[in-house]
């Protein structure tokens, strides 16, 4: 197994790793540990949700938009036709096509976009995409809001900071929340928008506990653990 660098053996040992702090310290004792000196590392909260992902009633899925972003640059496809168009590259989207863009991707294999949008009479032709894209998270769907009319919207919301969540198999869930630069008031706000968006997902199938088990963590730091009971003012926003 390989030895963990200094500069994490050092940034480890400012954080009690028996501990579960509230959620707005938390964050303050990631940032205080210290980083990684040449770039500005992304912050990331894992949650273990009372579920089992197994049973259709049991899967969690959603979108959060982060007051502050990510503080990454995110790239749109919209999968569109007639004033769709426009509509779509006036807000923003880095992609627009229709046909051609199906086939781009299906002769190509071209996926350089993090998002996609659909308006619903594209996806006949983009559900021929499910192969390529559902592995990949970037299928459109109606569910979280990128199959839609309204092109617009989906498209300033992405931009503006809208991420998607989803239970993977063991129960857990990895959501970014910002950047190290942002300091520890932007990464707080969003760290309590997502706790409540998740907590408006709960499935009504899920009994007892539902946020079991909460950490945050920078790229390459050493994770905090986080007291779920003190996220109850997160998830009552």
């Amino acid at each position: 197994m390989a030895k963990a660098g200094k500069r994490y053996r050092n940034a480890a040992a400012k954080i009690d790793r028996e501990k579960r702090y509230p959620i707005d310290e938390a964050i303050g004792v990631l940032l205080d540990a210290g980083g990684a000196p040449k770039f500005d590392e992304s912050v990331e909260m894992a949650i273990r949700l009372g579920v089992d992902p197994r049973q259709a009633d049991q899967n969690v899925r959603g979108t959060v938009v982060l007051p502050h972003g990510t503080g990454k640059s995110v790239r749109v496809l919209v999968f569109a036709k007639g004033d769709k168009v426009k509509e779509a590259q006036d807000a923003g989207a880095d992609f627009v096509g229709a046909d051609d863009m199906v086939k781009k991707i299906q002769d190509e294999q071209w996926l350089d976009f993090d998002t996609a949008i659909a308006t619903p009479d594209m996806m006949g032709q983009v559900g021929r995409l499910g192969k390529v894209l559902g592995p990949r998270g970037l299928m459109p769907n109606p569910k979280v809001g990128t199959v839609t009319f309204d092109v617009g919207k989906a498209v300033r919301d992405v931009k503006a900071g809208k991420v998607e969540f989803r239970v993977e198999k063991a129960g857990i869930v990895h959501v970014p929340i910002g950047k190290r630069s942002f300091g520890a008031d932007k990464l707080r706000e969003n760290a309590h928008a997502l706790i409540a968006s998740l907590t408006r997902a709960k499935p009504a199938a899920s009994k007892g506990h539902y946020l079991l088990s909460i950490a945050v963590s920078t790229t390459m730091g050493p994770s905090v653990r986080i007291d779920p009971a003190t996220t109850q003012s997160a998830a009552a926003a």
